[in-house]
């Protein structure tokens, strides 16, 4: 997780989780970092106001504070936790459980691109793993914010280079290009550019105005009004390779941005692992960056790969990895505890970890559906879905059960909201409130000459969901609601929600302790192709207090109001909230300083001894 940059930060946007932690009911990348909405944000909730880092007066910046590597406790974030006596080399090979469509994480909506990029990018600032409140610099060398919070300036570090790359279009090599102000401005002009397909990303920048060039190494983001985010947003910015996304001459093309397929098959970043190549359909590599700017700072990668390969069924992920062919798997809950006393779990070889993950799972209900209008219809099929026994059957009680989109640990989650119980008696009589009755006898409920019939998307890759959907079937059709299950590929799947062509899907969200609910459910987002607000969530007084809670720095306060916001979704029931669920990681016992944080395990830190290192088959 180190150095991930703007993708780990913000990773909310939202991509649709591709199934996340393996076992989320959209499990089409096996992996404990998907998110929807790539906000990555795990944090504690913190007491009284925001805190921002250690201050001293900035010199020259009239008003402001500014934050130094000294304050922050390491010349360069997380280096305290890099093992000194780690040698370099090895590997770590992943499963994914679907191809990607492209490598360029701004228009393509897949957990599976924004991890990719994540590996190969840096941002200007990271959290501190084991105190996630507090920034420390990054690329940055240090920072000053405005008394408003409307100006941040950055002074960037010196001596940090680009991957080395040949342009696959023109042919030209680009070697030791440094890093400059003007590749964060133009990462910013780029995401906020109307052309570029990249509307989840271009909401955390909406109100970020400009970015002003000082010199090579510093410039101003300056924002037009204040935005609690800001400063996470701003610290992690990271820098665009324009060298290779605008290498023609005249303005920048949004839309030729979008279609430039050849360069978005590629990854060009200044992070600790570089994009060595993609074979479509079985594997993609990463290698360790040698001119990585942290290696200076005691705070780079160990492994020498990673290696994502992409196996799409369960069964032969947790095979290759008995085998030794994968080195790390999220499991299911089932696997988790159903397979792993096999022999490579009791000597050692393979060992668990076991912690509540930063994410939720639902049902979405497509609210541009008159059946799904009224919000005693949407109560009453929440109240129809039997989610303690799901959670026993399916998930092994390696779930808890969600109130709202908040983590449950988190001081904005409302400790008085209740999960609406299993109760088909009550869901009844909601439904019939609403005007649906069987009027001709055939056990399906029907109004004004329309039967309550649906259509269910279903992963076809996840097992927890081919499990869970004929639960649900059955106890809705008992109710007299017809739920007809489609099973699709993940590409397909993304498809129908980017085109909002489905009336109901499962998916999973990470769900930050300190929110920006913006994306997810504001009004502005609902009527956008491939936004997160997928289903059409449309509620005035829930966009009141989203606009209010962006600008509300008052811990208190935005307790408060996070608190009225998960009411309205209380009663609204625009997603049935499902589960809360476990990370449940098996991982070869070769690895080293292996760490649990709050913001959970950062591979960054791995390490294998000369002697226990494998090679990459086929390299």
């Amino acid at each position: 997780m180190n150095n991930h940059g703007y993708l780990k930060f913000i990773l909310t946007v939202l991509v649709l989780v591709i199934a996340f932690f393996g076992y989320m009911l959209v499990t089409a990348v096996d992996r404990v970092r998907e998110s929807n909405l790539r906000i990555l944000e795990k944090l504690e909730a913190l007491p009284g106001r925001i805190q921002f880092p250690a201050v001293v007066p900035a010199g020259g910046f009239p008003g402001g504070v500014a934050v130094s590597p000294a304050e922050q406790g390491s010349p360069v974030a997380n280096a305290v936790f890099f093992d000194p006596q780690a040698e370099t080399g090895g590997r770590l090979i992943l499963a994914t459980a679907a191809d990607t469509a492209n490598m360029n994480y701004l228009i393509n909506n897949d957990a599976a691109a924004a991890e990719f990029s994540a590996l190969c990018n840096s941002s200007l600032a990271e959290r501190n793993y084991e105190k996630p409140e507090e920034f420390q610099p990054l690329m940055a060398e240090s920072w000053s914010v405005s008394e408003d919070h409307l100006v941040y300036r950055i002074k960037l570090r010196k001596g940090i280079y680009w991957h080395d790359f040949t342009d696959p279009v023109t042919g030209k090599k680009h070697t030791d290009v440094e890093v400059t102000a003007a590749d964060f401005k133009f990462y910013v002009d780029v995401v906020k550019n109307p052309d570029v397909n990249c509307e989840p990303m271009r909401g955390y920048l909406q109100d970020l105005k400009e970015v002003k060039i000082i010199n090579d190494y510093e410039f101003e983001v300056h924002w037009s009004r204040p935005y609690y985010g800001s400063l996470m947003v701003t610290l992690g910015l990271s820098p665009m390779p324009r060298h290779l996304y605008h290498a023609y001459d005249g303005p920048f093309d949004g839309r030729r941005f979008n279609d430039d397929h050849v360069r978005n098959r590629m990854i060009v970043g200044c992070g600790p692992y570089m994009f060595v190549r993609w074979d479509k359909d079985r594997r993609v590599i990463f290698r360790r960056n040698p001119r990585y700017f942290g290696i200076r700072y005691g705070a780079a990668p160990a492994l020498e790969y990673i290696v994502y390969e992409i196996i799409k069924h369960p069964n032969t992920r947790f095979q290759a990895l008995l085998s030794g062919d994968l080195d790390r798997l999220d499991l299911t809950p089932e696997q988790w505890v159903q397979r792993t006393d096999e022999k490579p779990f009791r000597d050692g070889t393979l060992k668990r970890y076991k912690y509540l993950a930063f994410s939720y799972t639902y049902i979405g209900w497509n609210l541009r559906n008159p059946l799904f209008a009224d919000a005693k219809v949407r109560r009453a099929l929440t109240m129809l879905i039997d989610r303690e026994k799901i959670r026993k059957d399916v998930y092994f009680d390696l779930v808890e059960t969600a109130t709202g989109p908040f983590s449950p640990t988190s001081s904005y989650t409302d400790p008085e909201i209740k999960p609406w119980p299993y109760d088909p008696s009550a869901a009844k009589k909601l439904l019939a409130e609403a005007g649906w009755r069987d009027e001709d006898g055939d056990g399906i409920l029907e109004k004004d000459g329309r039967k309550f019939s649906f259509t269910m998307l279903q992963a076809a890759t996840s097992p927890t969901q081919q499990r869970m959907m004929p639960m649900i079937k059955e106890t809705l059709a008992a109710a007299g609601i017809d739920m007809k299950i489609q099973n699709v590929e993940w590409s397909v799947y993304v498809q129908r929600l980017e085109e909002q062509t489905f009336e109901a899907c499962c998916l999973g969200w990470t769900s930050p302790i300190d929110p920006d609910p913006y994306q997810v459910w504001h009004s502005s987002q609902a009527g956008i192709r491939g936004s997160s607000n997928h289903i059409g969530f449309r509620n005035a007084e829930a966009d009141a207090i989203i606009e209010e809670l962006r600008r509300t720095f008052d811990m208190e306060k935005r307790i408060e109001l996070a608190r009225r916001f998960c009411r309205i979704l209380h009663e609204e029931q625009p997603y049935t909230f499902l589960f809360v669920p476990y990370s449940l990681v098996a991982q070869s016992g070769r690895y080293r300083n292996v760490r649990v944080f709050p913001t959970g395990m950062p591979e960054s830190l791995f390490w294998v001894p000369r002697n226990e290192q494998r090679p990459v088959p086929g390299l």
